[in-house]
Parts: C-alpha cells; structure tokens; sequence
C-alpha cells in the first residue's frame, strides 16, 4: 500500500575505516565502519567509498547497506558496559527513530530527498562480528535477542548525510517483519503464519526470502 510515514533520521552514514587483518578464512575484514562528515553517495551496490571483504556472504544488490537502530545499540552499550559508537556493529546506516528489525520485508523507504531503498534481508551475525566484540558467546547472544538490522537494496542512487529524514513510502501488506525472516534462517520460528501469509500475500518477494521462508515452514 502507498503510505508517507515520517519514521526518523540518519544518526550517521558509515563507510570501512580501514581493512583489518582477521582470523577467519578470508584473513581480511571491513567491518571497521566509521562516520563520515558531510554527503556521500549511495550507488546500487552500496556508499562510495566503502568496501566488504568477503564477498561470499556480504555486499551484493540485496546487501547494499545495512542499518541498525543506534536505540538497540545503547540498549547493548549500557548491557555491556561498553561504548557502542555509531558503525561499531558494522552498519552503514545508524538511524534513530528507525525500527530496523521490525520493518517489514520489501518495505520501501525515503531517505533524504531523492534516495530510495529497500529492506531486503536480516542480517546474520558471523564469526567475524564475534571476534570484533569479543564478548562471551556474542554472536549467539545477538541472534537470541532478535534486533539483527535490516539489510536494504538501492532502488534510487543518490546522495546522503547524516540527519536526513527516513520516511515510509510503500508497506508492503503481507505483515513479514525483518525479525520474522531472522527467525526463519535461524530456525527458532515459534509462529508459523506470518511466514505462510507471506507466501500467499500478492507482493513479490525475493527468490532467496521465499527459499527461506519454504525450508522454515518444512522443518517447522
């Protein structure tokens, strides 16, 4: 459905700061992201200027960016007793205001005035993310709580900064929340519905969400 829905604002846009040697296979990563003053520009693969390491499973037109709410990140700070700076979990795109794991799957949103992107996936924490916190069974700690983000596709190139608004254009009807999707992948759905209301509502999802909505509902 057509919909104007202010949401909220760009706390910040994250670029790599610099490619750090790591542990795992790749033995590279840019999950270092760090704000940036002033606009940059969103391409369809992501901001200019940016980077991923390992292709296999980060990056690509469904992963462009990747946003996460700075409310769950304090929520994480004061749990952990920690700073947790604007791109520290790797996100291109801290907003405030943004409910980044309860949007709903092929939401579409404004960003700033001409920017156009839409959530496409959940973000799956990896070893990599472990090993950048460096906390006690981090990576099964953040699944657990549920808040992984939202990873959007570029529908509209352009330029951002941060401070520009987030506004809803388009809500797709089916109800399928970012959180929904992180569930299915993970194998911890407690209600089945929502995953079949998706399959049967008439927008469209992508190959690779309905491959994973299938295998959730089979195992359920």
């Amino acid at each position: 459905m057509a919909t104007q829905l202010p949401m909220g604002t760009l706390a910040a846009v994250c670029v790599v700061h610099a490619v750090k040697p790591d542990a795992g296979r790749v033995g590279r990563t840019a999950i270092d992201k760090r704000p940036v003053d002033g606009p940059v520009q969103v391409e369809p693969l992501g901001l200019f200027g940016d980077t991923q390491c390992s292709t296999e499973h980060h990056g690509g037109p469904e992963k462009a960016l990747y946003a996460y709410a700075r409310e769950e990140a304090a929520r994480w700070a004061a749990e952990l007793g920690r700073d947790i700076p604007p791109g520290f979990f790797g996100e291109n795109l801290a907003t405030t205001g943004v409910a980044t794991s309860d949007a709903i799957v092929g939401e579409l949103w404004r960003i700033g005035d001409t920017v156009r992107v839409r959530v496409a996936k959940a973000r799956t924490p990896c070893a990599t993310f472990g090993r950048r916190m460096a906390e006690p069974r981090w990576v099964r700690r953040f699944a657990e709580r549920g808040d992984c983000g939202a990873y959007l596709a570029v529908e509209t190139p352009g330029s951002i900064q941060a401070g520009d608004a987030v506004t809803i254009v388009h809500r797709p009807s089916h109800g399928l929340r970012v959180r929904d999707l992180f569930a299915a992948k993970m194998g911890t759905v407690i209600d089945p519905e929502p995953l079949r209301a998706a399959l049967s509502a008439p927008e469209k999802l992508s190959i690779s969400v309905v491959e994973t909505l299938q295998r959730a509902l089979e195992s359920h």
